[in-house]
């Protein structure tokens, strides 16, 4: 529990902090380095599950402490935040035209696939380190798109039900299973420790490819009703 909470402190004040020291890559690597650790002390201890519950309530985390500081921030920190700007045009440029590859599966699907390489490639390249430092940086740009629909002037709560879909929670909650399961083949080379292989974390990949089906799944059912209700949200 102390672990828990000193990760979710550290994620919160990693945000004012980032920012104020610039932004850029130095956001996410602050974002990430207490969970990194905690994750792998974790790990080394034989604690699979306390693992993947801690790296998902950091996520969550993530989610909540991007939104809000974004959008409370004096300042636009669009700058600061790498794909920030690009990100958010590209959601409001979706939500007023209905272009774009949201709710499209033969286009939305490839590029999951060549991200979720990339970042089971990264995960066993560095244990982790790096994959989960680049879902930072995707939690943030998500959250700096969330934060725009509120200073966009839409109501309170209809950033807080539409801002975060669906399809992205569970793409999300997916890839960090895969970042704290894959991690321990590099770790328990690095120090070795007691590891019983990917066979034993089966049900957690299992977990994960579910995960992954029900963001491709919602998004395509979902995605045309969801800008629906962002386009009658937003100014």
């Amino acid at each position: 529990m102390r672990i828990a909470l000193g990760v979710v402190l550290a994620t919160v004040l990693s945000y004012p902090l980032g920012l104020l020291l610039g932004g850029g890559v130095l956001l996410p690597v602050l974002n990430t380095a207490a969970a990194y650790a905690a994750m792998v002390v974790l790990l080394r201890r034989g604690s699979r599950r306390e693992a993947v519950s801690l790296m998902l309530a950091w996520a969550a985390t993530l989610a909540v402490s991007a939104s809000v500081t974004f959008a409370l921030w004096p300042a636009d920190p669009g700058p600061l935040v790498i794909n920030g700007p690009q990100y958010r045009d590209q959601m409001f440029h979706w939500i007023r035209t209905g272009e774009g590859s949201e709710g499209r599966p033969a286009q939305f699907i490839p590029q999951h696939v060549v991200h979720l390489a990339a970042f089971l490639a990264s995960s066993l390249a560095t244990a982790s380190a790096a994959s989960m430092a680049l879902g930072a940086a995707l939690m943030n740009y998500m959250g700096f798109y969330v934060a725009s629909l509120h200073r966009a002037g839409a109501p309170a709560g209809a950033v807080l039900l539409l801002g975060w879909q669906p399809w992205a929670i569970c793409r999300v909650a997916a890839f960090v299973v895969l970042g704290v399961v894959l991690a321990e083949p590099l770790l328990s080379r690095l120090r070795p420790y007691p590891y019983d292989g990917l066979r034993a974390a089966r049900p957690w990949l299992i977990a994960a490819a579910a995960g992954i089906a029900a963001d491709w799944l919602l998004k395509a059912l979902l995605a045309p009703h969801w800008r629906a209700w962002l386009l009658a949200a937003v100014p």
